[in-house]
């Protein structure tokens, strides 16, 4: 089944405090308006089977950036400390699974250097648009904005050091399939970082589609990943290391 969120969209804040733009509206399923790693609103329904997720039809990126790209999420999300997690070396390709209106992106391309590459992937054209426009404001080098499916990672096999996932997983379908693919989109030692919502967060999706670290961790480890929970200091969330052997 295609997912209509944008990965990165249904990351971001989900609190219940931040206000959601006029347009477009969310659902009710999410506590109370879920935003994502770099949004979306629109449909959503949650599948019970564990492996499903919700579906998210995100557009109008310019009033999403008011709320992904606040700077007042720096001090929950602190993507600084998300970042130093994923160990990012110059030259190293990155990607950025659901980067929404690109949070993270200047972060990521400035860890892997004018080296190395960040591939900022998204299954909502309108994010991806923003993307575009955003690298060439903003003078972002060796960034590379692109549409992603919503039930595959779109990347080439052996291709990438590194993957991050915010706040985005727990949105998924058929997630132990879907882990496969970011193997396979691996170099030998290479890892999936993936961020999500601690079970008592006060922000984050209903409490009926957050997923425990170990059930994460054990859902990536299907596809024959290694996993760890780095030593981290977010409020809300928590981080899974997930490595290719070498």
């Amino acid at each position: 089944m295609k997912l209509g969120f944008a990965l990165a969209s249904c990351v971001v804040a989900c609190s219940s405090s931040a206000k959601a733009p006029a347009t477009p509206t969310h659902g009710s399923s999410e506590t109370p308006a879920h935003k994502g790693h770099d949004g979306h609103p629109g449909h959503h329904g949650h599948h019970g089977d564990g492996h499903g997720g919700m579906m998210h039809s995100f557009k109008g990126a310019d009033e999403w950036a008011k709320v992904f790209d606040d700077p007042a999420r720096d001090e929950w999300q602190k993507p600084d400390e998300v970042v130093a997690a994923m160990a990012i070396a110059p030259g190293m390709t990155v990607a950025d699974l659901g980067a929404g209106t690109g949070y993270f992106v200047s972060r990521l391309s400035k860890a892997a250097g004018t080296t190395g590459a960040v591939l900022a992937l998204d299954v909502e054209t309108d994010m991806v648009e923003y993307m575009k426009q955003r690298a060439a404001r903003e003078g972002w080098q060796h960034v590379t904005p692109q549409l992603t499916a919503s039930d595959a990672p779109t990347l080439v096999a052996n291709s990438v050091d590194r993957i991050l996932i915010v706040d985005v997983w727990h949105h998924l379908e058929n997630r132990t399939a879907y882990a496969a693919k970011l193997a396979a989109a691996l170099k030998p030692g290479g890892a999936v970082i993936v961020v999500d919502f601690e079970m008592d967060s006060p922000m984050g999706p209903g409490k009926a589609m957050r997923i425990l670290p170990a059930a994460l961790a054990a859902e990536l480890q299907t596809a024959g990943l290694k996993t760890e929970l780095p030593t981290e200091s977010l409020p809300y969330q928590y981080i899974v290391v997930a490595r290719k052997p070498a």
